[in-house]
């Protein structure tokens, strides 16, 4: 992709969906923050040349923003999902893991040209509406103006998995809010058909197995980080369990790699999946080198954007700060 000419900082920057995205987009990464170790030195070995902060350089908590003042177009990130997602206790700002604050703090620090935060879609619900207008829109709207905020389902990019994200998106000038256009879908979902859209695969054939007579979209990979700490398993619901029955693919018990996946086959004869089959399933390119015990690389893709979701994203924004100009 030809550069945009736009510098990107990138915050919770996690095992990197956003900064591929914004990065195949065209953007010149200036710095990610990431607070996991692991997660930081997965930037790091996909990335040498990019400056990563990570473990205690990389808690945002601690950051003076202001460094990065004039040096940064587009700041973006997704704070911690637990203290909103449905499969916590959702307790927003109760939550000592709440950092939208510290997005909020460091937008309005930096004062970039504009700013993505993404969250999990629970977060656009009724129940946090006060939350979402006292906590992220409300500070911000004093230099920005704030987007409709969207949500977002991966599928319609590609991505053959059930996900569904929320994006905040607010520019500084307001002739490049005028000019954004929220990104609209480029693939029919599996078993569907659009005219000028891309067929959408099911995961079963994103995977390459054979034909069964059913395929679907995968349900939504769980992050291992939540809840019991070394768990394998991506599955999130009763529901989700049923679905990967009928896709005949094990959820349980990932291994770290496709040849270990392929030694241990499931007892019920099932596909086994590896750390390299959930990163596919989640968008992220082949060869993105994830670090840490199979959990952690397993919630390191868990709670990321989709990389293709992440570039129509950026790339939406990049629209519309060059309409501006």
């Amino acid at each position: 992709m030809a550069s945009t000419g736009l510098r990107s900082i990138s915050l919770f920057s996690g095992g990197g969906g956003l900064d591929i995205g914004f990065e195949r987009a065209g953007y010149d990464h200036v710095a990610s923050y990431e607070i996991l170790e692991d997660a930081a030195a997965t930037l790091v070995k996909a990335r040498p040349d990019w400056q990563v902060y990570g473990g205690q350089d990389g808690d945002v908590r601690t950051v003076n923003w202001k460094q990065w003042r004039g040096k940064v177009d587009v700041l973006h990130g997704g704070p911690p999902c637990q203290p909103f997602s449905h499969a916590g206790r959702q307790r927003g700002a109760l939550d000592p893991r709440d950092m939208w604050p510290e997005f909020v703090r460091a937008t309005l620090e930096i004062m970039p040209s504009a700013f993505v935060g993404e969250n999990v879609s629970a977060l656009a619900d009724s129940k946090f509406a006060d939350y979402v207008e006292t906590n992220i829109l409300a500070p911000l709207r004093d230099k920005y103006t704030v987007m409709p905020v969207t949500v977002l389902h991966a599928a319609d990019f590609g991505v053959p998995q059930v996900r569904r994200r929320v994006f905040f998106v607010g520019f500084k000038s307001k002739a490049a809010a005028r000019g954004y256009r929220a990104p609209s879908p480029t693939h029919a979902r599996p078993g569907t058909n659009a005219e000028g859209l891309h067929q959408g695969l099911g995961v079963r054939a994103a995977l390459g197995l054979p034909d069964i007579g059913f395929d679907d979209l995968s349900p939504t990979i769980r992050s291992t980080l939540n809840g019991p700490r070394n768990t394998t398993s991506i599955l999130n619901s009763v529901s989700a369990k049923k679905k990967f029955e009928m896709l005949q693919i094990w959820p349980n018990g990932v291994a770290p790699t496709r040849e270990s996946a392929h030694r241990f086959v499931a007892q019920n004869g099932h596909f086994r999946l590896s750390v390299p089959d959930v990163a596919l399933i989640q968008g992220f390119p082949d060869d993105w080198p994830f670090v840490g015990a199979t959990y952690m690389m397993l919630g390191q893709i868990g709670n990321a954007v989709p990389p293709p979701l992440g570039y129509r994203v950026a790339q939406a924004v990049a629209a519309a700060l060059a309409r501006s100009k």
